[in-house]
């Protein structure tokens, strides 16, 4: 595994309340809208967030379960264990009116058996992958100068013209260039740290570049805004 992956994962295996709240900020909305849809409206919303914790919880107290040389991508582990709390959730719920039922799988065996191992589809990969983006985003929003990412955010993220941007902020274009290349350098740099994090596959360390967010900075561009209003428009349940 790259470093910073390591460097996470030993951080999850020391109980480090850090790294557990980067997964919650991370891929807690990704696991919340999963469970909501599973739940089909039969789990409120206090429910979904209690089984987000409880998700991401049991992935720090069983990393060292995950094994990436088995071909399973961190995403699909993550799911699995979802796909688990909210089957517990259930049983529970459900367990007077069923007269007993059968016994809840263990971890183990809910994440054992692959042929009952829920199947991430196309939709929960990419949000997957738009969280880690948005993850180096927040961080180099907080880094940056408050004008620079104004720029950075009306030309880019809003996809708005340079000159149309360059006069609401009232200075040139060529001024908007500059503070859109600096948070561009500082972005790419944090894409890079968070995808190793959060990458431990050599497919999912590949993802960034087959998305457009190459050495190109016209590309780059296009596929950061595009991620970024994907999101907006998954967030308003579109």
């Amino acid at each position: 595994m790259h470093p910073l992956t390591t460097s996470f994962v030993s951080r999850l295996r020391q109980r480090d309340e850090s790294a557990w709240f980067e997964l919650w900020e991370t891929f807690g909305p990704v696991i919340r809208a999963q469970l909501t849809r599973w739940g089909r409206g039969n789990v409120g919303a206090e429910t979904v967030r209690d089984l987000t914790q409880e998700t991401l919880a049991a992935v720090s107290n069983h990393i060292d379960r995950y094994d990436p040389a088995r071909g399973a991508r961190f995403s699909t582990w993550l799911l699995a264990i979802a796909r688990h709390a909210l089957g517990d959730e259930l049983d529970r719920r459900f367990a007077k009116k069923r007269g007993g039922g059968r016994r809840a799988a263990s971890f183990d065996e809910s994440y054992g058996a692959s042929s009952s191992e829920p199947r991430p589809d196309e939709a929960y990969e990419a949000a997957m992958f738009r969280a880690k983006v948005l993850a180096a985003l927040r961080k180099v929003e907080g880094e940056s100068e408050m004008f620079s990412f104004e720029a950075f955010r009306l030309r880019v993220l809003d996809g708005r013209p340079g000159k149309e941007v360059a006069d609401e902020l009232g200075t040139s274009e060529a001024t908007v260039s500059r503070h859109l290349a600096a948070v561009r350098q500082r972005l790419r740099a944090r894409l890079e740290e968070t995808m190793a994090t959060y990458s431990f596959t050599d497919q999912e360390r590949r993802e960034a570049e087959q998305a457009g967010l190459g050495p190109d900075d016209r590309l780059f561009d296009e596929a950061v805004g595009e991620i970024h209003r994907l999101e907006c428009l998954a967030a308003r349940g579109g």
